[in-house]
């Protein structure tokens, strides 16, 4: 049965991408989930200067929900690239983020120096003022930035939409427009949790981005809605832990999935997610993964 994946220019071995993110910060641990089976990474959203982000604590996890509010903190585009180097022939997907289009730019024109198949625009982060949501609820400033990205680089380029708008749809076709190769849905939800003995919330910034199972049927409904709308692939994100979640993703349009939450606590789970999605194809008579992708449309 073949499992590969191809779509936008990039072939993947199977449809299992590590999401940016929590698990994306280390180089070993990026390497740890390729060896673990995931096709591809992604690295955690770079921007064209370093960013300190939040001070600690920036993660709860009450072992049902995750809410994180890093910062985006990263060391910056130039020593990201000196890092990417040294990724062992591990493709990578480049996450980059910035307050406006030249950030973007200068980013990526870094960054692609480093090696990557393509790249993901963070325009989701929902708990950085100045960036993430705030640019992409824009439609304007959204197609400007996939404009002047897909002209400094020759890779593909994949939008990262936020949950946090009811403009999503519009959003992504603003993209798509202005030349997007494809779209992630979704990025984290916009939340909180408080302490109920101290009364402080459980993040230094108090709001964060809701993660793991609690948003999974927000991002299967963003990927169905998208799919019936866009011409251009589609990449499931949102409480991914069990084959079964890639399978529905699939059948609402997704043709691949990335996964964050679930590998931040067991990075076997892409082994353990393609070995159960084999066992699904063969019971199911599929000869290819494509079989399922928008199924869900189709019956």
């Amino acid at each position: 049965m073949d499992i590969s994946r191809e779509f936008s220019g990039i072939r993947l071995k199977n449809p299992l991408i590590l999401a940016s993110g929590v698990v994306g910060n280390s180089l070993q641990k990026m390497i740890d989930a390729y060896r673990a089976g995931a096709s591809c990474v992604v690295t955690k959203s770079t921007s064209i200067k370093p960013r300190k982000g939040y001070p600690k604590p920036t993660f709860y996890f009450d072992g049902v929900i995750a809410i994180n509010a890093v910062g985006l903190s990263n060391p910056g585009a130039e020593k990201m690239q000196r890092i990417l180097k040294n990724m062992e022939n591990v493709p990578f997907i480049a996450s980059v983020f910035g307050k406006n289009e030249e950030e973007y730019v200068a980013a990526v024109k870094v960054l692609d120096r480093a090696g990557p198949i393509g790249f993901e625009l963070n325009l989701s982060c929902p708990h950085v003022k100045g960036y993430g949501t705030e640019i992409g609820h824009d439609t304007q400033l959204v197609s400007l930035i996939v404009e002047q990205v897909k002209e400094a680089t020759r890779k593909p380029v994949f939008v990262k939409l936020s949950p946090n708008t009811e403009k999503i749809i519009a959003i992504a076709k603003s993209a798509e427009d202005a030349g997007a190769d494809g779209v992630v849905a979704i990025n984290t939800v916009k939340a909180m949790m408080i302490d109920a003995e101290t009364g402080r919330a459980v993040v230094s910034n108090r709001i964060g981005g809701l993660s793991g199972e609690a948003i999974r049927p927000i991002a299967l409904r963003c990927v169905y809605e998208l799919y019936e709308e866009l011409n251009i692939p589609i990449i499931g994100v949102g409480g991914i832990s069990k084959w079964e979640h890639v399978v529905q993703f699939a059948m609402a349009g997704a043709t691949a999935v990335e996964i964050g939450t679930a590998a931040y606590y067991k990075i076997d789970v892409f082994r353990e997610i393609l070995s159960g999605i084999k066992e699904y194809m063969w019971k199911k008579s599929l000869a290819s993964f494509e079989e399922l992708v928008g199924l869900s449309h189709r019956i």
